[in-house]
């Protein structure tokens, strides 16, 4: 789990600024967190602090080109 902030959702593809000053963007968020946070939709989660676990796919095992999905989300 890493501390960051959630920056944005556009053109599907979920924005997030790390602690370490790394922003990363995910493809994909697990159905029971968008369940939970409407991310897409409501704008008040933009600039709030996360606890968040991520996995990152490999497509068709092409070490080249990664997709970041979210596994979890734990509000700070």
């Amino acid at each position: 789990m890493r501390t960051a902030v959630f920056k944005s959702y556009k053109n599907g593809y979920f924005t997030f600024w790390f602690e370490n000053g790394e922003e990363l963007v995910f493809e994909e968020v697990h159905p029971r967190v968008l369940k939970q946070f409407d991310l897409k939709n409501d704008k008040s989660y933009i600039g709030k602090s996360f606890r968040v676990t991520f996995v990152e796919d490999f497509e068709d095992d092409d070490e080249d080109f990664v997709i970041y999905r979210v596994e979890s989300l734990k509000p700070l």
